[in-house]
């Protein structure tokens, strides 16, 4: 098939709308169930890029959750500790494949920014994974192919309506690459940076000690933001992302964006988080609607009377700034990649805050020394990669 009509494009308004392959080539995409929309598309083929690369870095099965054009999640097959398996809500399901490893956690990071993603994944659909996406609100699913079982579980999600599909895993695009805006055509080579632990060796700091563990969190933090609207940094540990500041133009902001994500990821492990009653047959998005608030600044909305009723079996009591402040304070090790230089050490300051350890960024800016004066402050590991990153 060269060419698949879409209902319509980014809205309703852009029509007609259309994929197709240049010079009679056919797609390199099969759709076994549903009908992709335009911003399905770009999330399917971003994310597969994404996941590919994942995995030929790692050797680990990868998998992420994109939303509107940005990763909400990426992660690697790890297995689960008991905790991650409660906060991912997937302690039900007994062991998991390494292939739904991955996507509870790249689903699990940041559960609010993934509701109605589109996954994308670096190996066959087992029946591990189709079973964890049935009972998420997602929009799609694409992957180089499908166990006979998994598939039959994903074609009945939506009414039959959700949306799979099949990527051929040979396909290479060509080398040049072009879109258009407002009539204007643009050309650039396609960004065929191999990113591997070869970019960590240049570490500039006076701590240049870089455990396996923190090679391979640096290396997913950087792929990740490959993949992710700059201006972008992302958090990584335990072999995913935790934290991903997307689209911002101040770096500073993507770096405070992101650290709060990864604050909340780590705080929903929390024993006050983890003893938490809700209410019998809450909605899983409304549960964790209630946990984001719950440890945010806005807890009231949950706790109020006639409010938390309806959401807890008993009340929790409030969990006081200070309580927070010391359950991150136990956050360690964790890793951050920039897709640019940090112009500035307030972008230290704020990642040594949620445990970051080691960094990982391209260098190059007129304030590089105060940077690695922070780091240095803070005992810190950083690599200079010497490679941007943008991606729009």
């Amino acid at each position: 098939m060269n060419e698949m009509e879409l209902k319509y494009g980014c809205n309703p308004n852009q029509k007609p709308a259309r994929v197709f392959m240049n010079e009679g080539k056919d797609l390199p995409i099969k759709v076994l169930s549903g009908r992709p929309g335009y911003i399905n598309l770009l999330d399917a083929l971003n994310g597969w890029q994404l996941v590919r690369e994942l995995k030929k870095a790692t050797g680990l099965p990868a998998a992420t959750s994109f939303k509107h054009v940005s990763p909400a999640g990426a992660a690697v097959g790890v297995p689960l500790t008991e905790t991650l398996a409660k906060i991912y809500w997937v302690d039900d399901m007994g062991d998991l494949s390494p292939l739904a490893s991955a996507y509870a956690r790249a689903r699990g990071a940041d559960r609010m920014s993934s509701f109605g993603d589109f996954i994308s994944l670096s190996d066959v659909c087992d029946v591990d994974t189709a079973k964890l996406i049935k009972r998420e609100v997602s929009d799609g699913v694409i992957a180089p192919g499908y166990e006979p079982e998994a598939l039959e579980i994903l074609k009945s999600k939506k009414n039959g309506n959700y949306c799979v599909i099949e990527i051929d895993e040979s396909y290479e695009p060509e080398p040049i690459e072009r879109k258009q805006v407002f009539g204007v055509v643009f050309e650039q080579g396609r960004n065929n940076l191999a990113i591997n632990e070869e970019l960590l060796t240049n570490l500039v700091t006076e701590n240049k000690e870089l455990p396996e563990s923190a090679k391979r969190d640096l290396v997913i933090s950087l792929i990740t933001l490959k993949y992710t609207q700059s201006n972008s940094v992302c958090y990584a540990k335990d072999g995913q992302a935790i934290g991903i500041g997307a689209g911002q133009q101040s770096r500073v902001h993507c770096t405070r964006l992101a650290g709060q994500k990864a604050d909340n990821w780590f705080l929903r492990q929390s024993p006050q988080v983890l003893n938490l009653q809700f209410v019998d047959h809450i909605k899983r998005a409304d549960r964790d609607n209630a946990i984001d608030v719950y440890i945010g600044e806005e807890y009231m909305d949950v706790l109020a009377d006639g409010a938390w009723e309806k959401i807890f079996k008993v009340k929790p009591p409030v969990f006081t700034r200070e309580e927070k402040r010391a359950w991150l304070d136990q956050m360690q090790d964790v890793a951050l990649g920039s897709d640019a230089f940090f112009p500035f050490g307030d972008n230290i300051e704020r990642a040594y805050k949620s445990g970051v350890k080691y960094i990982a960024q391209p260098g190059g800016s007129v304030r590089d020394d105060n940077v690695i004066e922070v780091c240095n402050k803070y005992n810190m590991a950083m690599a200079f990669t010497g490679i941007r990153l943008f991606h729009h």
